[in-house]
């Protein structure tokens, strides 16, 4: 069996199912879904494949209500997995930028520091450790292409592939792995993943935030 190991790039995964719900609003929906279901689809047993873990790289909010919502997302998948789901935290620093404009304020915004690196380490450490040998990376970055070909060049009989995320594009990465999943094409998929409104298992429960479900007019 080909041990198989999902590596979620979370803020391109979460931003590209956000942009692509203001075409597509009914993708709403899709929020709170099932890392390890919607993954699994893609690698059946019956085809040589183990799905042993899915990765989720990403840094708390730091706004309350978001990080309260992400935490009832990550809480659901932990407990539905059991240990089949990992949650990697990076974090944020204030960075200082200059107005566009012609008073040229400075100011302070957040930025996400360490998700891209952990997630690469997280990569090489599961190659040096011989735990994975088809690797599946979600993300449209292109900060993630010293990592691609690293794992081609020092672990060429490790099958590596990219799923990018829904309206998410990167044509330097598709020019290094030729081949890549469009995520945004597979919504039956989704549909499976979905989680129910309320997730416990007696002791823990976990509600699906209200704003996270479409509504038709």
């Amino acid at each position: 069996m080909r041990r198989v190991i999902v590596y979620f790039d979370g803020f391109n995964f979460y931003n590209g199912l956000k942009a692509h719900c203001k075409t597509n609003p009914n993708w709403l929906n899709y929020y709170w879904i099932d890392l390890y279901k919607l993954c699994q689809q893609f690698f059946t047993e019956g085809e040589g494949n183990d799905l042993v873990q899915v990765k989720y790289f990403t840094a708390p909010p730091q706004n309350i209500l978001k990080r309260s919502k992400q935490s009832a997302f990550f809480g659901a998948n932990l407990l539905l997995n059991n240990g089949k789901v990992s949650i990697h935290n990076g974090h944020y620093t204030q960075k200082e930028v200059e107005c566009f404009a012609k008073c040229k304020e400075k100011f302070t915004i957040p930025e996400e520091k360490c998700t891209d690196v952990n997630l690469a380490l997280s990569i090489i450490e599961d190659c040096l450790d011989d735990k994975v040998d088809t690797i599946v990376i979600v993300t449209a970055d292109s900060d993630q292409i010293p990592t691609i070909k690293m794992v081609k060049a020092r672990y060429p009989n490790k099958k590596l592939k990219v799923f990018f995320p829904p309206s998410r594009r990167s044509a330097d990465i598709l020019g290094r792995v030729g081949q890549v999943v469009f995520l945004e094409n597979h919504e039956e998929k989704f549909k499976v993943a979905k989680m129910p409104g309320q997730v416990t298992d007696g002791n823990k429960k976990y509600t699906r935030p209200a704003d996270w479900k479409y509504k038709p007019l």
